[in-house]
């Protein structure tokens, strides 16, 4: 949390990489990118190789930085899910936090996929609605979703501010209108209605704002695609 940051270095750092996640969230809204499963995503083929599970695996030779950057300034070349876009969001963000030359250096080898992501995010999970702060990223559950759409068992979603979030597919708008979509899409005479959960995510704002400052990328760290999450991970809506 800022608050509970001492060194004001850090406490600037985390108040800044919180205003590009914000930021970063309406750019992807307004690129024009869109929502779709696996089977149906796409990519623009001068940045990223379309894997056979519907990821994207940045093309060898070309800039992280640029690859990310295709995204929003091409986005009706792209097409994804919204924890994909969760993970955009977040490599948008450190790009503009730290810059290019540190971005390239430690990000070199992008693989955009659900919740795969690269270990130098070092995300960090809070439980409690209390901490929840704009810049994070929540989830919206909702259980009762229609087991022929998995697609709709929850919602990833940018906290922008008061009662206001970004979810990939459905936008910008309350929680009160995301849970409403999720219940649209529950099983025949579901009385469980979908929820906002207390969990949420951010990255470690201390460790990137130490990459920035660094020269060496750490062996075995970049492209790592071991993290997954399972409940903030889950698929969402098609909703628009």
């Amino acid at each position: 949390m800022v608050g509970a940051v001492r060194n004001p270095a850090a406490q600037a750092f985390e108040r800044n990489m919180r205003e590009q996640i914000i930021s970063s969230a309406r750019d992807l809204n307004a690129s024009g990118a869109d929502f779709a499963v696996f089977n149906e995503s796409r990519c623009n083929p001068l940045f990223w190789l379309r894997t056979d599970n519907g990821g994207f695996q940045l093309r060898r030779g070309v800039q992280p930085s640029e690859a990310i950057m295709d995204i929003y300034t091409n986005g009706r070349m792209y097409a994804f899910e919204c924890a994909t876009a969760m993970v955009i969001v977040l490599y948008r963000a450190t790009l503009l936090s730290i810059g290019e030359a540190a971005f390239n250096r430690h990000f070199n080898d992008l693989f955009l996929w659900d919740w795969n992501y690269d270990s130098n995010l070092r995300l960090i999970t809070t439980y409690t609605k209390q901490e929840i702060l704009p810049g994070d990223i929540v989830y919206f559950k909702n259980p009762d979703h229609d087991p022929g759409k998995p697609e709709w068992q929850g919602e990833n979603a940018v906290k922008l501010g008061p009662d206001l979030y970004y979810g990939h597919g459905i936008g910008i708008t309350s929680a009160e209108q995301i849970i409403a979509s999720l219940n649209e899409e529950r099983f025949p005479g579901s009385r469980v209605s979908a929820y906002y959960t207390d969990e949420a995510l951010h990255p470690d704002f201390e460790y990137l704002r130490m990459l920035s400052t660094r020269l060496d990328t750490v062996p075995g760290s970049s492209g790592s695609r071991s993290r997954i999450f399972s409940r903030i991970g889950a698929r969402t809506s098609i909703y628009r």
